[in-house]
């Protein structure tokens, strides 16, 4: 398959990512496949900024709204399941897009994971009753002790990556790292594009699109969602803070600014992990011209 191509759109939340791949797909031909590791869920829409219905119609996307957060699905799952889909698609096209946030389950695609056993839902269950009586702190006192490589690598402040490390950790008695594939060689013909933008504009633009969701109905989904509010996947930006609205925790006006500014400190990791990432980039603003980018694709592959 040397002449076939993936190309990541990557880029921090709110940039326009999703608006790039619809575009690229409509001129090379594709279907687009997501690696969001919150669209995946039917019930969370206004939150994750699913496409829009008009947009999925415009181009076939796969991995949008296909589980449900009662679901389990892992990075594992979507790799297998995703790297099934590129081989059938690459039978019709040329080039496949994939467009997301959550770098993880890109990775999963490019270089493969190794299988991790099925866990037990006890374990899970018991580190999240942990993480309630004894906080964040416990969980990453608990990793830095039994997987210190780990640790170093994740995000110690998301207490989902957290608990997913300790139940593998618990269940198997070996440490997490031991299941992540050391694999430096790609699996396929790869082509990063990273879409970013002055920090101020960026700002902006997350700021505008939070008002939107709450003027579009984003209270109220997260209130059907607050029954649900210990699943992991409801960790989330922008339903997290709303669940501490409910709960009278905060005010509406202090969630709302609470969900801004979250969502500008998941933008600056995003970032972050892009530039520190061992992948090259072709970097581009959002004033881009297509044709331009196009012309990049022709003959070069990151």
């Amino acid at each position: 398959m040397s002449n076939k191509k993936l190309i990541s759109i990557s880029g921090p939340t709110a940039i326009g990512k999703t608006k790039l791949a619809i575009k690229l797909a409509k001129s090379l031909n594709s279907e687009i496949i997501s690696f969001d590791s919150r669209q995946f869920y039917k019930e969370m829409s206004i939150g994750t900024a699913v496409p829009s219905e008009i947009e999925l119609n415009e181009v076939k996307h796969h991995f949008i709204q296909h589980k449900s957060v009662l679901d389990p699905y892992t990075v594992y799952d979507f790799s297998v399941e995703a790297n099934k889909l590129i081989k059938k698609l690459f039978k019709v096209c040329d080039n496949i897009i994939l467009v997301g946030g959550s770098y993880m389950f890109l990775k999963s695609i490019i270089y493969g994971i190794d299988e991790i056993p099925k866990i037990p839902n006890e374990f899970r269950n018991k580190l999240n009753e942990k993480f309630k009586i004894n906080g964040i702190e416990y969980l990453q006192s608990i990793l830095r002790t039994k997987d210190s490589e780990y640790y170093k690598k994740v995000d110690i402040n998301n207490p989902r990556r957290l608990i997913r490390a300790l139940e593998i950790i618990e269940f198997t008695k070996k440490p997490y790292t031991s299941f992540l594939t050391n694999n430096n060689e790609r699996l396929y013909n790869h082509h990063s594009i990273a879409l970013n933008t002055d920090r101020n504009k960026l700002y902006e633009i997350i700021n505008n699109r939070v008002d939107l969701m709450i003027n579009s109905g984003l209270i109220d989904e997260a209130k059907d969602l607050y029954k649900f509010k210990d699943n992991n996947a409801l960790y989330t930006v922008g339903y997290r803070e709303l669940f501490n609205y409910f709960s009278n925790k905060y005010s509406k006006d202090f969630a709302i600014n609470e969900i801004k500014k979250n969502t500008r400190r998941f933008a600056k990791k995003q970032i972050t992990w892009l530039k520190n990432s061992d992948e090259k980039h072709q970097w581009i603003d959002v004033d881009y011209e297509i044709q331009e980018i196009l012309k990049n694709l022709d003959n070069k592959i990151f």
